[in-house]
């Protein structure tokens, strides 16, 4: 027996074992503090390699030719990492094999070394392999890491020069600054809460539960077992817990309403927006951070987003209760909070819950289960999801006459397209409603660093050593961008702050707010007239309101639902143009699209701005093969915006004015490209920019021009030799 484990083979293979379960045990969350389950991890390593070696040394006596303790060592070795690699890392095969045998060589080279140094009395041949292991592991472990980084870093598009005039220098507060008013943090809940303190003894207001049964029936088996094991509470008896962020005051104050989204039930997540509520409560805002941890991952099970009406029902439970308080049931709260003016923010999965709470607040009965009665009606004036998911739940969303904003990292490797501008297209507005919906894409921008306590990476070890975390800004950059565009959303919802309308229509002009970085916004509201938006039909040369439209000496010519990069529905139409022209072209050879309008729509006397969304498309569909490739801009391609009226008169001016041309974001997710195409899709996807022209801007070029008698908007593009773009929503601002 003895000479069954005494060899460095084994003992590499062993350590190995124990150093690999042992680190998937420490960050395998059951509850229990880390060092128990490290323990735990290494005692199941050990036993399965001296359990699987016995038993394949009591199976393998045929192989004499072999020595039976290496065939069995390594069979056993192999086995114990198949199975940990089953339940514990996930790796891809070649990958975590990949690296297993390299480990296995540096520990093979070490353990020889030191059998030689102890055993063998060679310290010199064994010197020479310790030195030999230790700097191999060493060298792959740098190599391993050095993988990090973003290929894509050339030229920020932020660099650009384009006169553009910041809200700052308009005396325009930058809303990310903590306002006049004290702050009082406390928190309300149940005053039983076994696990967290905060929602027991340290309660300042006590909460009623409320019966979540006919909307969570999957609450069964394991997931029911254990995590009413570790509550205390089921699913009828579900707590109403928050923390709460409000100014010290008469009142009433707006509230902006927090929930963070699915993460592991064991690391809770509400107290990760109190950068928010603080700085809301300083200007005159009641920030609510709301507690849904007992509905998030945990080891017994996910709900796989059969949880999400009770993610978006509980907020109007809590809104409900606010409501019962403001009318009178606490004295310290009464007539202290504007119920009119309210604003849902969902993190993750909570920003689906947002826009599922707001579709729910103007229903009778849960559409799952009609048994279930609401009588909510809240004011939620607006919502804001961040790095949302959609479709968690089984029904589509659509809403109607809410402002909306989404906010999006581009190397969100969780969420890893910006799935909050569906429910954006998808969101209608009504002609009397007064109010907007935009979207920011940010690069750089990880899931997690949203809420300060999830950390860098969007997935726990082992999984995170394989993401690509060096292009990552840093978390207190990336909550700054959050702070600006949650409070200047406040502002302008729940204040009337007119003054922080502009931003969302052009992330340009706070970028002295922002930390320096690529970021792409669009815009949409009631006073823009679209007049071609490449929706409803199949035909590429009209569009509604008998609008005709020409492409003349194009490549690629075509309309397109645009993808995710991972093949999935963008939900939105869009037309793409591609053109390679060279240098020496003639005037009637230069690719021109064109939009001729009917004389039904001929009075635009009183539009002041154009509009249209923008994108870089895919070179590649030039079909440039055999010919030498031309050095492509580092940002946009730029065009001309030419108009014409019925009298001959035109104006032509460049998109560069008063436009930064939006870049191609790349991304690298993880440290191998293979592993980022299996696990993310393609390196970019194509996203928007919203993009403006004032009026102003072509009468100073030829005061001649009539918009009253506008006859065509024409695209030229005569600026690049080549170039494929992505356009989008093309029409006109009113004057206000």
């Amino acid at each position: 027996m003895k000479n069954l484990f005494h060899k460095p083979v084994f003992l590499a293979v062993a350590f190995l074992v124990v150093i690999l379960f042992g680190v998937a045990g420490y960050h395998y969350a059951i509850g229990y503090p880390a060092w128990i389950t490290m323990l735990a991890g290494i005692l199941i390593g050990i036993l399965l390699l001296i359990v699987l070696k016995l038993v394949l040394t009591w199976i393998a006596p045929f192989a004499k030719k072999i020595p039976i303790t290496l065939v069995t060592t390594v069979l056993g070795g192999f086995l114990a990492l198949y199975i940990m690699r089953m339940y514990a890392f996930g790796w891809p095969s070649i990958l975590f094999y990949g690296l297993a045998l390299f480990g296995f060589v540096c520990l093979l080279l070490l353990t020889f070394g030191v059998w030689q140094i102890v055993r063998k009395k060679n310290a010199k041949k064994g010197t020479v392999l310790v030195i030999l292991g230790v700097a191999l592991g060493v060298l792959g472990f740098y190599g391993f890491n050095a993988l990090d980084g973003d290929p894509y870093v050339d030229v920020s598009s932020s660099e650009e020069t384009v006169n553009i005039t910041f809200l700052s220098e308009r005396d325009i507060e930058d809303p990310s600054q903590k306002g006049n008013f004290e702050v009082e943090v406390f928190t309300y809940g149940s005053g039983t809460d076994e696990k967290r303190p905060e929602y027991a003894e340290g309660i300042k207001i006590k909460t009623p539960t409320v019966d979540a049964s006919l909307l969570l029936p999957e609450w069964k088996g394991k997931k029911k077992k254990w995590r009413e094991k570790y509550w205390g509470f089921g699913v009828d008896s579900f707590p109403l817990n928050a923390r709460v962020y409000m100014p010290k005051g008469v009142g009433p104050f707006p509230m902006v309403m927090m929930v963070h989204g699915n993460h592991s039930m064991l690391d809770y997540s509400d107290g990760g927006y109190a950068y928010l509520g603080e700085l809301l409560a300083s200007r005159g805002i009641i920030g609510v951070s709301v507690d849904e941890n007992f509905i998030n991952g945990h080891w017994s099970g996910d709900f796989m987003g059969k949880e999400m009406p009770t993610r978006g029902w509980l907020l109007l439970k809590h809104l409900e209760q606010w409501q019962k308080w403001n009318d009178g049931a606490n004295p310290d709260i009464k007539d202290k909070v504007d119920m009119d003016n309210i604003v849902l923010v969902g993190h993750s999965r909570g920003g689906e819950a947002v826009s599922i709470a707001a579709a729910f607040n103007k229903l009778d009965r849960f559409p799952d289960n009609g048994n279930e009665k609401f009588n909510f009606d809240f004011g939620i004036k607006g919502i804001i999801t961040i790095a949302p998911t959609d479709y968690r739940y089984n029904r589509e969303i659509s809403l109607e006459d809410i402002n909306y904003l989404s906010i999006q990292g581009a190397y969100d490797s969780d969420e890893t397209s910006f799935w909050g501008m569906r429910p954006f297209y998808r969101l209608q507005f009504s002609d009397d409603f007064d109010g907007f919906k935009a979207g920011l894409y940010m690069n750089h921008a990880n899931h997690g660093q949203f809420n300060s306590t999830w950390g860098r990476s969007d997935f726990g070890a082992p999984m995170r050593w394989l993401l690509n975390l060096k292009p990552l800004v840093t978390g207190e950059e990336q909550r700054q961008v959050a702070k600006v565009y949650v409070s200047g959303f406040a502002e302008a919802i729940l204040k009337g702050n007119q003054d922080y309308m502009s931003m969302f229509k052009n992330v340009d002009l706070v970028s002295d707010w922002l930390p320096k970085e690529d970021y792409l916004s669009q815009y949409s509201d009631t006073y823009k007239e679209i007049l071609v938006n490449f929706e409803g039909d199949l035909d590429v040369t009209s569009a509604s309101n008998g609008i005709k439209l020409f492409a003349d000496n194009f490549k690629v010519w075509r309309e397109m639902e645009l993808e995710a990069r991972d093949g999935g529905s963008q939900q939105n139409n869009a037309l793409v143009l591609g053109w390679n022209h060279g240098m020496n072209i003639g005037k009637d050879s230069i690719p021109i699209y064109s939009i001729a309008l009917p004389d039904t729509l001929k009075n635009f006397g009183s539009v002041d701005t154009l509009a249209l969304s923008v994108a870089i498309g895919d070179v590649s569909e030039l079909k440039m093969e055999g010919k030498e490739k031309p050095e492509l801009p580092d940002v946009g391609f730029n065009f001309s915006i030419m108009l014409k009226d019925s009298l001959g008169n035109f104006a032509s001016v460049e998109l560069t004015e008063g436009n930064r041309l939006p870049k191609k974001i790349k991304t690298k997710f993880t440290k191998f490209d293979f592993l980022d195409e299996k696990m993310i899709g393609k390196d970019s996807e194509i996203r928007l920019k919203s993009c403006y022209i004032p009026i102003s801007s072509f009468i100073k070029r030829n005061d001649s021009l009539n918009l009253s008698k506008l006859k065509s908007i024409n695209l030229v593009f005569d600026k690049d030799t080549l170039g494929v773009v992505v356009l989008d929503d093309i029409g006109f601002y009113k004057k206000n």
